[in-house]
C-alpha cells in the first residue's frame, strides 16, 4: 500500500509538490445517487417544480463545483480543466436520480477530486430544490468510477465495466 501523500516527513500536512511530474492527459469519472419519494422524482421528470429545471440547474452547479475544486478542499492544487461533463439520469424504477461526471485536464495532477466534488454538488443541488417536498432523500454510493493518467496510471472500480455496458 502506498503512504499518504499529503503529508512531509514530520507528518504535517502539506500539499503535494507535483512540479517534477510529467505533463499528461488526464480524465477521472465520478458517479453518485439520490434516492428520493416516487412523487420527487415524478415532480422532477415532468418539469413540474415550481424552481424550475431541477436536473439543468444541477448540471450547472456539478460543473461550477468542479472548477473550485481547489477552493473548497485546502490541499487540491488549482487546475486548468479542459472538460466537465455532468450527467443526471432519472431511474423511476428504483426512484432515484443517477450523477455521473467527467473531468479531464492536461497537467501534472490527476481530476479525481475535481469529478467528486461535481457529483457530490450536483446532487446537492438536487436536494436543495426538492427538500420542501422531501426532506428524506438520501445521496449515497458516491465515488470514484475510473480515472486515467499520470504516474500511477489507469484505474477502474471492479463493477464499472458492468454497470457501464450501455457504452457510458
Amino acid at each position: 500500500m502506498s503512504e499518504l501523500t499529503h503529508f512531509n516527513e514530520n507528518g504535517q500536512a502539506h500539499m503535494v509538490d507535483v512540479g517534477a511530474k510529467d505533463e499528461t492527459h488526464r480524465i477521472a469519472i465520478a458517479g453518485g445517487v439520490i434516492r428520493m419519494q416516487p412523487q420527487t422524482l415524478a415532480l422532477i421528470i415532468s418539469g413540474g417544480h415550481r424552481k424550475g429545471d431541477v436536473l439543468g440547474i444541477a448540471r450547472i452547479a456539478g460543473i461550477m463545483a468542479a472548477k473550485k475544486t481547489s477552493d473548497l478542499v485546502p490541499l487540491c492544487h488549482p487546475l486548468m480543466l479542459t472538460r466537465v461533463a455532468v450527467e443526471l439520469e432519472p431511474d423511476k424504477e428504483n426512484n432515484l436520480v443517477r450523477c455521473r461526471a467527467t473531468v479531464e485536464t492536461r497537467g501534472q495532477t490527476g481530476v479525481e477530486m475535481e469529478a467528486l466534488t461535481a457529483v457530490q454538488v450536483a446532487l446537492l443541488t438536487v436536494y436543495d430544490m426538492c427538500k420542501a417536498v422531501d426532506r428524506g432523500m438520501v445521496m449515497d454510493d458516491i465515488r470514484l468510477l475510473k480515472k486515467s493518467g499520470g504516474k500511477s496510471g489507469d484505474w477502474e472500480a471492479e463493477d464499472y465495466a458492468a454497470e457501464c455496458s450501455d457504452g457510458c
